[in-house]
Protein backbone atom coordinates (compact mmCIF):
# COMPACT_ATOMS: atom_id res chain seq x y z
CA UNK A 1 0.00 0.00 0.00
CA UNK A 2 1.12 3.32 -1.06
CA UNK A 3 1.94 6.07 1.90
CA UNK A 4 -0.05 9.29 0.52
CA UNK A 5 -0.07 12.70 1.81
CA UNK A 6 -1.70 16.07 0.39
CA UNK A 7 -0.51 19.31 1.14
CA UNK A 8 -2.48 22.74 -0.26
CA UNK A 9 -1.43 25.93 -0.14
CA UNK A 10 -2.22 28.46 2.43
CA UNK A 11 -2.20 31.29 0.50
CA UNK A 12 -2.21 33.93 3.50
CA UNK A 13 1.05 32.74 3.54
CA UNK A 14 2.48 32.53 0.19
CA UNK A 15 3.48 34.90 -3.03
CA UNK A 16 3.96 34.67 -5.92
CA UNK A 17 6.39 37.62 -7.43
CA UNK A 18 7.98 38.73 -10.89
CA UNK A 19 10.57 41.07 -12.35
CA UNK A 20 10.75 42.06 -15.69
CA UNK A 21 13.55 44.95 -17.14
CA UNK A 22 11.67 48.10 -17.78
CA UNK A 23 13.69 50.43 -20.78
CA UNK A 24 16.56 48.53 -19.43
CA UNK A 25 17.52 50.59 -16.79
CA UNK A 26 15.47 49.30 -13.81
CA UNK A 27 12.56 46.79 -13.11
CA UNK A 28 8.73 46.57 -12.93
CA UNK A 29 8.00 44.36 -10.14
CA UNK A 30 4.60 42.89 -9.93
CA UNK A 31 2.90 39.97 -8.00
CA UNK A 32 -0.37 37.87 -8.50
CA UNK A 33 -2.60 37.82 -5.56
CA UNK A 34 -4.82 35.04 -5.66
CA UNK A 35 -3.80 31.57 -6.49
CA UNK A 36 -4.20 27.83 -5.45
CA UNK A 37 -2.42 24.63 -5.67
CA UNK A 38 -1.94 21.29 -4.28
CA UNK A 39 0.84 19.06 -3.81
CA UNK A 40 0.71 14.95 -3.03
CA UNK A 41 4.11 13.55 -1.77
CA UNK A 42 4.18 9.44 -1.48
CA UNK A 43 6.82 9.06 1.17
CA UNK A 44 7.68 10.89 4.06
CA UNK A 45 10.23 13.31 2.33
CA UNK A 46 9.81 15.41 -0.91
CA UNK A 47 11.22 14.07 -3.36
CA UNK A 48 8.15 12.47 -4.77
CA UNK A 49 6.16 15.58 -4.53
CA UNK A 50 3.51 16.40 -7.61
CA UNK A 51 2.63 19.85 -7.17
CA UNK A 52 -0.12 21.59 -9.24
CA UNK A 53 -0.83 25.32 -8.87
CA UNK A 54 -3.44 27.57 -10.30
CA UNK A 55 -2.73 31.57 -10.98
CA UNK A 56 -5.90 33.66 -11.06
CA UNK A 57 -4.02 36.54 -13.93
CA UNK A 58 -7.13 38.67 -13.44
CA UNK A 59 -5.28 39.05 -10.29
CA UNK A 60 -2.23 40.80 -11.86
CA UNK A 61 -1.30 43.84 -9.93
CA UNK A 62 2.24 46.22 -10.24
CA UNK A 63 0.59 48.97 -7.77
CA UNK A 64 -0.28 50.48 -11.10
CA UNK A 65 -3.84 50.05 -12.27
CA UNK A 66 -3.62 52.02 -16.00
CA UNK A 67 -0.29 49.62 -16.65
CA UNK A 68 -1.98 46.20 -15.08
CA UNK A 69 -5.16 46.80 -17.09
CA UNK A 70 -2.84 47.17 -20.05
CA UNK A 71 -0.70 43.97 -19.60
CA UNK A 72 -4.32 42.02 -18.36
CA UNK A 73 -5.52 43.49 -22.68
CA UNK A 74 -4.89 41.02 -25.30
CA UNK A 75 -1.96 42.65 -26.02
CA UNK A 76 -0.35 40.83 -23.57
CA UNK A 77 -1.66 38.22 -20.88
CA UNK A 78 -4.66 38.32 -22.81
CA UNK A 79 -7.02 37.46 -19.87
CA UNK A 80 -10.63 37.29 -20.58
CA UNK A 81 -9.65 34.44 -23.21
CA UNK A 82 -6.86 32.91 -20.58
CA UNK A 83 -7.73 33.63 -17.52
CA UNK A 84 -5.30 31.35 -15.09
CA UNK A 85 -1.61 30.04 -15.32
CA UNK A 86 -1.13 26.79 -14.56
CA UNK A 87 1.98 24.69 -13.18
CA UNK A 88 2.24 21.00 -13.21
CA UNK A 89 5.26 19.15 -11.57
CA UNK A 90 6.73 16.76 -13.18
CA UNK A 91 9.52 16.15 -10.74
CA UNK A 92 11.18 17.49 -7.56
CA UNK A 93 15.28 16.55 -7.72
CA UNK A 94 17.31 17.02 -5.06
CA UNK A 95 20.56 18.93 -5.76
CA UNK A 96 22.43 19.12 -2.50
CA UNK A 97 21.24 19.43 0.80
CA UNK A 98 17.67 21.39 0.79
CA UNK A 99 18.58 22.92 -2.90
CA UNK A 100 15.98 21.05 -5.55
CA UNK A 101 15.37 21.59 -9.09
CA UNK A 102 11.56 21.78 -9.83
CA UNK A 103 10.74 20.84 -13.60
CA UNK A 104 7.07 21.23 -14.84
CA UNK A 105 5.13 22.22 -16.88
CA UNK A 106 3.86 25.52 -17.28
CA UNK A 107 1.44 27.01 -19.46
CA UNK A 108 0.35 30.84 -19.91
CA UNK A 109 -1.71 32.09 -22.64
CA UNK A 110 -2.91 28.67 -23.81
CA UNK A 111 1.20 27.67 -24.43
CA UNK A 112 2.69 25.35 -22.55
CA UNK A 113 6.58 24.89 -22.10
CA UNK A 114 8.68 22.48 -19.78
CA UNK A 115 10.22 25.11 -17.28
CA UNK A 116 13.09 23.92 -14.82
CA UNK A 117 12.95 25.91 -11.53
CA UNK A 118 15.36 26.69 -8.57
CA UNK A 119 13.32 24.91 -5.42
CA UNK A 120 14.79 25.37 -1.75
CA UNK A 121 12.85 23.90 1.03
CA UNK A 122 12.75 25.64 4.10
CA UNK A 123 11.79 23.04 6.67
CA UNK A 124 8.61 21.22 8.51
CA UNK A 125 6.76 22.92 11.34
CA UNK A 126 3.68 22.56 13.02
CA UNK A 127 1.83 26.28 13.61
CA UNK A 128 0.21 27.94 16.92
CA UNK A 129 -2.80 25.77 16.07
CA UNK A 130 -1.09 22.43 15.59
CA UNK A 131 -1.61 22.58 11.54
CA UNK A 132 2.16 20.91 10.08
CA UNK A 133 3.03 23.30 7.27
CA UNK A 134 5.78 22.75 4.73
CA UNK A 135 7.49 25.69 3.19
CA UNK A 136 9.34 26.52 0.13
CA UNK A 137 11.16 29.25 -2.03
CA UNK A 138 11.03 28.62 -5.60
CA UNK A 139 12.99 31.25 -8.24
CA UNK A 140 13.92 31.55 -11.64
CA UNK A 141 13.24 32.76 -15.13
CA UNK A 142 11.35 32.48 -18.34
CA UNK A 143 11.34 34.36 -21.63
CA UNK A 144 7.88 35.80 -22.29
CA UNK A 145 8.16 35.43 -26.10
CA UNK A 146 8.27 31.62 -24.95
CA UNK A 147 4.59 32.41 -23.85
CA UNK A 148 3.39 34.52 -26.43
CA UNK A 149 3.85 37.77 -24.79
CA UNK A 150 4.91 39.52 -27.81
CA UNK A 151 5.56 43.15 -27.94
CA UNK A 152 8.21 44.58 -30.14
CA UNK A 153 7.32 48.20 -28.57
CA UNK A 154 11.08 49.92 -28.93
CA UNK A 155 11.96 53.65 -27.59
CA UNK A 156 13.15 55.99 -29.91
CA UNK A 157 17.39 54.30 -29.52
CA UNK A 158 15.82 51.17 -30.82
CA UNK A 159 16.17 49.19 -27.44
CA UNK A 160 12.96 46.95 -26.38
CA UNK A 161 10.39 48.58 -23.52
CA UNK A 162 10.56 45.80 -21.82
CA UNK A 163 12.92 43.12 -21.52
CA UNK A 164 12.67 39.44 -22.65
CA UNK A 165 13.05 37.91 -19.53
CA UNK A 166 11.09 37.32 -16.62
CA UNK A 167 12.08 36.99 -13.40
CA UNK A 168 9.86 34.63 -11.21
CA UNK A 169 9.92 34.23 -7.21
CA UNK A 170 7.71 32.26 -5.48
CA UNK A 171 6.98 31.45 -1.17
CA UNK A 172 4.90 28.83 -0.57
CA UNK A 173 3.64 27.72 2.13
CA UNK A 174 2.07 24.60 2.21
CA UNK A 175 -0.71 23.20 5.41
CA UNK A 176 -0.93 19.20 5.45
CA UNK A 177 -3.83 17.81 5.25
CA UNK A 178 -5.99 15.75 7.97
CA UNK A 179 -6.15 12.31 6.92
Amino acid sequence: MKFTTQWSIDPDHSSIEFKIRHLFISHISGAFKIFNGKMTTQTDNFETAEINLSIDVYSFDTNNIERDEHIKSKYFLDVDQFPEINFISKKLEKVEGDHYKLTGNLTIKGVSREVVLDAEFGGQAKDGFGKMKAGFEISGKIDRNDFGILTNDTTETGNLIIGDEIKIHVNIEFDKEEE
